[in-house]
């Protein structure tokens, strides 16, 4: 998926009615970033600019955006959140090696809240099959709110991420206690790969006493007859 006019133009929309005149003047100047030292000052100072109140997104905007982009929320991002991506929606260079480089650099020395912000951008990034490396990176992450900009509402992971690294990412949905049911394309990525190893995890939660999540048995159904399925659900998964 890449940008598209309609979706920033919609975030803008919604940016100007949650910061004051002069920080949006400011934002708007950096339309016309063509560099990575600018690019990358934007980054760090966004919060300055914006605060980091959570954004206030109404009904009309979220049913638009869904329009454009289904699957798609930003009602828990914060205004610097919304702002950094829509920054990096102006940036643009007919150089795919520069820009990847940009983007890259943006990464490789970003904090906590600008991590959220890049992987939060992947689905309107240009050169899309660029970022499956980095997405696949960010899963190995260990800070809940890096894995939840990654997993949830992001169509980026379910429209790029080859199987293997696309079932890592549920199982570590699964292992790290998230909300699995915001993760967008679950039913169309389902697989019998990802089936079985959601049965040896959860065969391995069992015998540790511990609960299984329902969602589980929502993606490995599809992939085992009834009876095998409420069989495991009873805790019988060697029958």
């Amino acid at each position: 998926m890449a940008n598209t006019p309609k979706l920033t133009t919609i975030f803008s929309d919604i940016i100007k009615e949650n910061i004051t005149g002069d920080a949006w003047n400011w934002i708007y100047a950096q339309s016309n970033i063509t560099n990575s030292f600018d690019v990358n000052s934007a980054f760090a100072i966004m919060p300055r600019k914006t605060g980091k109140a959570l954004v206030q997104v109404n009904n009309q905007y979220q049913e638009l955006i869904n329009t454009v982009t289904p699957g798609l929320s930003i009602s828990n991002w914060t205004i610097d959140r919304l702002s950094r991506v829509w920054v990096l929606t102006q940036y643009q260079d007919v150089d795919q090696d520069k820009y990847f480089r940009t983007i890259e650099n943006l990464f490789s020395t970003a904090e906590m809240n600008e991590q959220v912000a890049l992987y939060s951008a992947l689905p309107f990034l240009y050169y899309p099959q660029l970022w499956v490396k980095r997405c696949a990176e960010g899963i190995r992450s260990n800070i809940g709110i890096v894995l939840e900009a990654i997993m949830y509402h992001n169509p980026y992971p379910a429209e790029n991420l080859p199987e293997a690294a696309w079932n890592q990412m549920v199982l570590k949905a699964f292992f790290t206690d998230k909300q699995v049911n915001k993760i967008f394309g679950l039913d169309n990525r389902a697989n019998k790969e990802l089936a079985r190893i959601l049965i040896d995890y959860a065969r391995e939660r069992h015998a540790a006493g511990r609960e299984i999540n329902n969602m589980l048995w929502y993606l490995v159904e599809k992939f085992v007859t009834g009876q095998q399925l409420n069989k495991m659900k009873q805790g019988h998964f060697n029958d």
